[in-house]
């Protein structure tokens, strides 16, 4: 029984966090020695630092990084190790697409290739996405609709996440199709704060050591693919990454956090894991503070040091173990009685670490993959074919004016210290594109939603007006056919034309077709009573949604506000520092300037004198021209 946990030491080793550094741009206080060798002196700092890291590039020769770093990452997964991947400091757009393209591409074709050449046993792999929003809560892109996600310890497979989906794909190309899914479906469930969220792709790789055996161990490798929002400054405006306070806690032997993406870097930084963090520097000159804030932080990361080991076990022995923890529970159980509190909670939680041993099997696995797939595909078809023409012109536009303001507001943050005609300007041309950009962004919104909204109120109004329609229908056809009954009745009879029998048979009849009239009128209003509920409950529903929404439109305003008022505060404080350094200055100066004037007019009253006691008429003419 021991093959059974995945925590034995096999070939367990302390394997260090490997860091590489992209550069945008190398500054003049930034020198890259060679061999990962970094010096940097900032700008409020006199003195150099020196920092070490695994590899130092430049964003015109991230192509190394594959030999060095990632490719003996996606080496070990093969070899059945558990590896994570740590990208950091990629805010900007430009910067996303050429790491997605140029780096998570790259090692997924790695990993399939190494994979799938080297494992000729019977594979199964999957994926995953989850998505973290700044307030540490996490969603799964894959099944949104899912029960909430959470935190589990197994005994035997280790740390996993509850509820979490997963897709199997067949090739590199499939996998890097559903991140690129996953990432657009970010931005667009997360609108402005998009660029704050945090991302996990993984990927699952599974196969048996002996196909043959139905008992056979099963080798379980994964690679996690962090995406980390933030900075490493507390001044940074997209807020701080967690990546920050993960290793806070590290350095103090803190507890770990309950949250999913906390305790899921923690693992990935000191647990059963090899790592390598990547992070991307974007140096902006003398009042950058994020820059050496990231080399510390990325430094303090290469310190760590993370207990690697084979993963591997049998799938039969480990339900059976789980079922006999559970059978000697329940013995215990009666022995001491079911009250026991205690007891209880043990057996819940044998009971569902059984039930997570069972979702683990392949044929579940897939069976659930292909139902994810086809919602997916049915759900994002129609949008595509109906939307993907009227949106692409707007979204470029958008695009367009956001990539401009960007850009006047780096430039402003940088050349800030111009003349006051120049910095007006520049703030007359930032708040024009901002206003722009707002009204696009209101008017493609509201003129989407107006649509759809009208669409599917129409849409359900044309339902029930047809189903009153068709029910009317049948009522009168109903009672229709009650009129043709009694005119059968009576013709059948042969009853004298006046009488009353004959009248009693009328009325019988005429009573009938009341009631079936009665009975409609009844149905019919009952279904238009049920109609008007629903659309009630309906309108209900859409004016809680705007209303959420436009508080929502309030709370990111206020936020761009706040950073706003925050980057000018920031801004106003430096200026009105460096006004008073300058006061200081003047006065100090100004101070010795009058101790100078001082001690000259004493100098220049003792030469009077001298030359007066001499009798020297020189100092009686300058002492009357005085």
């Amino acid at each position: 029984m021991a093959t059974v946990n995945m925590n034995a030491a096999l070939c367990e080793a302390a394997d260090a966090v490997r860091v590489g550094v992209i550069l945008t741009a190398v500054p003049d206080s930034m020198v890259i020695a060679e061999e990962g060798h970094l010096e940097y002196k900032s700008g409020t700092d006199e003195d150099v630092k020196s920092f070490s890291f695994d590899q130092v590039v430049t964003v015109d020769n991230i192509q190394s990084f594959h030999p060095g770093l990632l490719q003996p990452l996606t080496e070990s997964i093969s070899d059945g190790y558990n590896g994570a991947l740590l990208i950091c400091g990629a805010s900007l757009e430009n910067m996303t697409r050429m790491i997605d393209h140029n780096i998570i591409k790259q090692v997924l074709t790695d990993l399939f290739s190494h994979v799938l050449s080297q494992v000729k046993e019977e594979l199964f792999i999957s994926v995953s996405f989850l998505q973290f929003y700044p307030d540490g809560s996490a969603v799964d892109l894959l099944n949104p609709n899912r029960q909430t996600l959470k935190r589990v310890a197994h005994p035997i497979l280790g740390s996993l996440v509850g509820g979490v989906c997963e897709v199997c794909v067949c090739s590199a190309e499939e996998a890097y199709t559903l991140y690129e899914t996953c990432r657009d479906i970010l931005k667009g469930n997360a609108g402005s704060i998009s660029s704050r969220c945090s991302s996990l792709f993984s990927v699952a790789v599974e196969w048996r050591l002996h196909p043959e055996d139905v008992e056979s161990e099963v080798c379980r490798s994964r690679l996690q693919l962090f995406s980390l929002a933030g900075g490493a400054s507390r001044t940074d405006l997209k807020g701080v990454s967690p990546l920050v306070r993960v290793v806070e806690k590290t350095q103090c032997e803190a507890t770990a956090s309950d949250q999913i993406l906390p305790s899921l870097l923690n693992d990935a930084l000191t647990g059963n894991s090899r790592t390598v963090l990547v992070y991307c520097l974007h140096p902006q000159g003398v009042l950058d503070d994020e820059t050496p804030s990231a080399l510390a932080l990325a430094q303090m990361v290469r310190s760590l040091v993370t207990k690697a080991t084979v993963n591997r076990w049998c799938p039969k022995a480990t339900e059976q173990i789980m079922r006999d923890s559970i059978m000697d529970q329940r013995a215990v159980m009666m022995s001491q009685g079911e009250h026991d509190v205690h007891n209880t909670i043990r057996l819940a939680e044998l009971t569902q670490n059984l039930q997570i041993v069972k979702d683990q099997s392949w044929e579940k696995r897939r069976e659930e993959s292909m139902k994810i797939k086809g919602k997916t595909q049915s759900s994002r078809t129609p949008s595509i074919h109906l939307h993907s023409r009227d949106h692409r012109g707007s979204t470029n536009k958008m695009e367009h004016l956001q990539t401009q303001l960007k850009r006047e507001m780096e430039k402003h943050i940088r050349e800030g210290k111009e003349n006051v005609e120049k910095v007006q300007e520049r703030v007359a041309r930032i708040q024009q594109l901002r206003e722009a950009l707002r009204e696009d962004t209101l008017k493609n919104g509201a003129s989407t939603e107006k649509s759809d909204l009208c669409q599917q109120t129409e849409l359900e109004y044309s339902k029930a007006q047809e189903r009153r329609t068709q029910l009317k229908e049948d009522h009168r056809r109903l009672i229709q056919e009650e009129v043709e009954k009694m005119e059968r009745d009576l013709a059948q009879e042969q009853l004298p034309t006046e009488g009353p029998q004959r009248e009693l048979l009328v009325l019988t009849g005429e009573r009938r077709v009341l009631v079936l009239q009665m009975e409609a009128l009844r149905t019919e209003a009952q279904q238009a009573e049920t109609d008007l509920q629903n659309q009630y409950q309906k309108h209900r529903t859409e004016l809680h949604c705007l209303r959420e929404e436009s508080l929502q439109v309030f709370r990111v305003f206020r936020q761009v506000c706040e950073e706003q008022r925050r980057m000018s505060e920031d801004r106003y404080r430096s200026v009105l520092l460096e006004a008073v350094q300058d006061a200081v200055y003047l006065s100090a100066q100004n101070q010795e300037l009058q101790v100078d004037n001082k001690q000259l007019r004493k100098a220049l009253g003792e030469l009077k004198d001298t030359l007066a006691v001499r009798g020297d008429p020189t100092a009686e003419r300058s002492s009357q021209i005085q």
